[in-house]
């Protein structure tokens, strides 16, 4: 580092010589810079030269590096690319050649397998013809040892108990009688038919004292009653009537007692007894408290606690209108829904037990627990303070102007005559009915007759007393027609009674009127609600509803039906699979005997309405169920998994060549053959048709030469009593199917029409579905209702002159409508069309369904029918009003709803517009 310092500097360094030095280093980068020099430049001239020279020789051929012409280049590259397009084709012909060879190796192993699957296609055929063979030997075997091992089913036979039935354990008490304990089940076999024997109290000491209307009444009852039997040793249950008594010759309690004691059957106890003691006056006595009954059932309007028995006494309504029907023009409407008064209470109370007042206790002190013995007091100053603040119109009256009814202690007696109060009753929207005070006293007379008026003229029924039991009360949902409050609860009644929607009026006023209809209204109602009760109680089914026997008149048939060019052309629509057998039977319906309890619970407790609720259900071998019925008509589907959703075809969904399934034309004619004969015709090659039904309505019988078409089903011609429209819709017999094409002579429908109405009414099978549709309009002016057969966007009504329907409301119209609307269809021989319509409208709360565009229905150049007549219309107005009072409202509803099959085009005029149209 010093010396190298002192170079630099130009000292002097080791040796003394630093010039020596930088000589030498001058002379080494000379030499090297002159070295690289020579090789960068001499060494590309020697090269250049060098090859230049190689390249002129003589033979030009030889040349490498010399230049060359422009063909020669062009030649060279032209074999270039042909070369590379060469190796180019000949790449891709070796891949086409493999591509070949793995084609060639596929097609020969498909064709192995073709023949794989042509040799198992032989061996499946081979298998299946012998599993059919298989199959049909394992039927047959079947069918075999059904018939030898399993014998044929039948009712068992029925083992009657001795007379004295001295088995029969006793109980401890007859307080603690139920069924269970107290009645005789060996008696009442499922399979008995419920029959029933009742005494003649004329044959006893006290049938002198009976009231002589409700003997009257009772024992016509009794003729009529489908569960009666002469037979007293087969009777499931014995009933004897004791009251209503007159009070002079009432017998003493003790003479009664010995009277029933001595009864032929009654078997030291009464077991299976039945005792009715009905009232048909509000101050009916309990003369029964002080008897004994032993195992006897009771029946009655008024029960204390230590007396009613739940589930075995029945608390029945008050007997008004003994021998008499209901004036239905004297009820009033349904509508409006809200009346003069808000509600209306009239009555004295002659005995009370110690007010709350006298006892000097407060409210405090009562909802603490310590409550009043007795509520009247407040109820009386809560009602009074309502009317006085006259937020509202209301009638009290705790006083009777005249002389009150006679009564029990702590009751309150009624006012004035029945007429008197059912006038107040038709100006109130609620009834109000006080319990008697002594909660002891569960129901009494008084307070089944206010209940009975209230529901008779459409007054909600608001019963203060929530101990109290209503009649029928185990099998009637009363808070569905009345307001059961409790007493305390007295204050808060008017803000209830209030608030209460005008919807959920209108409905408990139907329900209320359609329970006095059917349960209170006559003594008819009364005995079979009873009846009902107990063969509901012990679980037997009701009797089949009866059915019309068809008397038929001998005709005779052999004339070849023809067919009409207009009714077999049919379009596009498949009428149907074309028989090649004939039917098989349908399996008859039968009730099953472990759905009784079922039934019970549906039919008695189900939801608001008239379709469940009759006290005899209409039950018939040939109807399907219930569920069946009310289905959409494709049957039974099972639930969870399985095919669906795409659909079946018509034919397929129908459900075969079942008679059940098929159809029945009932035509009703009058002394018209000719007309007559033509519309059987047209029904010839009809698919799906069961039978016709011709209810011949002369008295005249058809003439003796006439030939019947043989349209390749039975021809029924049916002999009436007399000449009715009603009988249109009887239940005859003869009819097998659930649908019932109920059609005119004269009407005239192609068969794909008619096919079309009938695939839509399986869809609806509770509704009526018809080809021509009428309304009914309010007339504003005169203030009532008319029957319009215009053409117009909306229907209420569809003509039975074509239309399909249920067997089920065959039996309703003939057996449960009020006979006063029969009665008026035979008076004007007129609107059994109209009453149809309402009935089942009132029973469904849906309109009828109008099929295809059709507006009528006659056929061209036949005689004039009823409906010509100038006076047609002016009846029907007149129906339309008369039918209205007597179901108490208006059930017809409107609908713009109509059913059209993609076949048919409608024409509308220029003001229908806005009809609406359902395809």
């Amino acid at each position: 580092m010093t010396g190298y310092t002192m170079l630099r500097n130009g000292g002097v360094g080791n040796g003394g010589q630093p010039w020596v030095l930088r000589w030498s280093s001058r002379i080494r980068l000379t030499w090297l810079s002159f070295t690289l020099f020579i090789i960068l430049v001499f060494f590309p001239l020697i090269a250049h030269y060098y090859l230049t020279t190689i390249d002129d020789a003589d033979d030009a051929g030889k040349r490498i590096f010399g230049p060359r012409t422009g063909n020669e280049l062009c030649e060279v590259k032209h074999v270039q690319d042909l070369c590379r397009i060469r190796e180019s084709v000949s790449e891709e012909l070796l891949q086409l050649e493999a591509k070949r060879q793995e084609l060639n190796s596929e097609i020969a192993k498909l064709n192995l397998k073709i023949e794989a699957c042509k040799k198992s296609i032989e061996n499946a055929k081979q298998d299946l013809l012998q599993l059919k063979n298989v199959i049909s030997q394992t039927e047959h075997s079947y069918k075999e040892l059904m018939a030898q091992n399993q014998p044929k089913l039948s009712l068992p036979i029925r083992l009657l108990p001795d007379k004295d039935d001295a088995t029969f354990p006793l109980p401890k008490s007859n307080r603690n009688c139920r069924l269970h304990n107290c009645f005789d089940y060996s008696r009442c076999p499922l399979t008995s038919g419920f029959p029933v024997y009742v005494y003649n109290s004329d044959d006893y000491p006290f049938g002198s004292s009976l009231d002589p209307l409700i003997k009257q009444a009772f024992e016509a009852t009794v003729r009529t009653n489908v569960y009666v039997t002469e037979n007293a040793n087969i009777a499931c249950v014995y009933i004897i009537l004791v009251g209503e008594m007159q009070e002079p010759v009432m017998p003493k309690p003790t003479e009664l007692e010995q009277q029933l004691h001595s009864l032929p059957y009654w078997r030291t106890d009464g077991h299976n007894h039945l005792i009715i003691n009905l009232s048909r006056k509000s101050e009916t006595q309990n003369f029964i408290y002080n008897i004994s009954t032993g195992r006897a059932m009771i029946a009655q309007s008024t029960f204390y606690d230590v007396q009613y028995r739940p589930g075995f006494d029945i608390v029945v309504s008050p007997l008004v209108h003994a021998m008499s029907e209901p004036n239905f023009l004297e009820i009033p409407p349904q509508v409006p829904v809200k009346r003069k008064y808000l509600f209306s209470f009239q009555g004295e109370k002659i005995e009370s037990l110690r007010s709350s007042l006298q006892e000097v206790r407060s409210f405090e002190e009562e909802i603490e627990g310590n409550a009043p013995a007795d509520y009247d007091d407040r109820i009386i100053t809560t009602l009074k303070a309502v009317q006085d603040s006259k937020l509202d119109f209301v009638l009290v009256e705790f006083t009777c102007k005249n002389q009150p009814k006679a009564s029990l202690p702590t009751e309150w007696a009624l006012c004035g005559e029945r007429d008197d109060r059912l006038e107040l009753l038709k100006l109130s929207t609620f009834a109000l009915i006080i319990t008697p005070g002594d909660t002891h006293l569960v129901i009494s007379a008084g307070c089944a007759m206010r209940l009975f008026e209230a529901l008779e003229v459409g007054a909600i029924p608001v019963i203060l007393g929530e101990q109290v039991q209503l009649p029928y009360n185990d099998v009637i949902r009363w808070n569905e027609a009345a307001l059961i409050i409790p007493k305390p609860r007295i204050t808060e009644v008017h803000f209830l009674l209030r608030s209460i929607s005008d919807n959920d009026l209108l409905a408990m006023r139907r329900q209320g009127r359609f329970l006095w209809e059917t349960y209170f209204s006559t003594s008819d109602n009364v005995f079979s609600t009873v009846l009902a009760i107990i063969r509901t109680r012990i679980q037997i089914p009701a009797a089949p509803i009866r059915e019309e026997a068809a008397v038929e008149i001998p005709h005779r048939s052999g004339k070849a039906a023809g067919t009409d060019p207009n009714m077999a052309d049919n379009g596009d629509l498949d009428l149907g699979p074309v028989e090649t057998e004939p039917p098989y039977a349908s399996p008859k319906y039968l009730r099953n005997f472990t759905l009784t309890a079922m039934d019970i619970y549906r039919n008695w407790n189900s939801a608001p309405g008239p379709f469940h609720l009759f006290p005899y259900t209409p039950f018939d071998p040939v109807l399907p169920s219930e569920a069946k019925f009310l289905g959409s008509g494709t049957g039974f589907r099972p639930i969870g998994g399985g095919a669906g959703g795409s659909g079946k075809e018509f034919q397929a969904a129908l459900g075969g060549n079942v008679p059940r399934e098929q159809f029945t034309v009932v035509m009703l004619t009058y002394e018209r053959e000719e007309v007559l004969m033509n519309s059987l015709e047209r029904l010839n090659g009809l698919p799906y048709l069961n039978k016709v039904v011709v209810v011949w309505n002369s008295p005249k019988l058809p003439s003796e030469d006439l030939l019947w078409p043989d349209i390749g089903v039975p021809i029924m011609v049916v002999r009436t009593e007399k000449n009715s429209l009603n009988n249109r819709f009887l239940p005859w017999d003869e009819i097998e199917t659930e649908a019932i094409l109920s059609i005119d002579d004269d009407a005239h429908l192609r068969h794909d029409e008619i096919m079309f109405g009938f695939r839509v009414w399986r869809e609806a099978r509770d509704r009526i579905v018809g080809f021509p549709g009428r309304y009914h309009a309010w007339d504003i002016p005169h203030q009532s209702w008319l029957y319009n057969s215009n053409y117009s966007c909306e229907l209420s009504m569809v003509l039975t002159g074509a239309a399909f329907f249920h067997k089920y409301y065959a039996y309703l119209y003939s057996y449960v409508m009020p006979q006063a609307i029969r009665d008026m269809v035979d008076e004007y021989i007129n609107c059994e069309d109209i009453a149809m319509n309402f009935l089942v409208s009132h029973l469904t709360r849906k309109p009828p369904i109008k099929v295809t565009s059709r507006w009528t229905f006659r056929c061209p150049g036949c005689p004039q029918a009823l409906s010509h007549d100038d006076s047609h219309f002016h009846e029907r107005h007149k129906c339309i009003n008369f039918f209205v009072k007597v179901y108490g409202y208006m059930p017809l509803l409107y609908t713009q709803f109509r059913v059209d099959s993609v076949l048919f085009k409608t024409r509308l005029p220029h003001d229908k517009t806005k009809c609406f149209k359902f395809i």
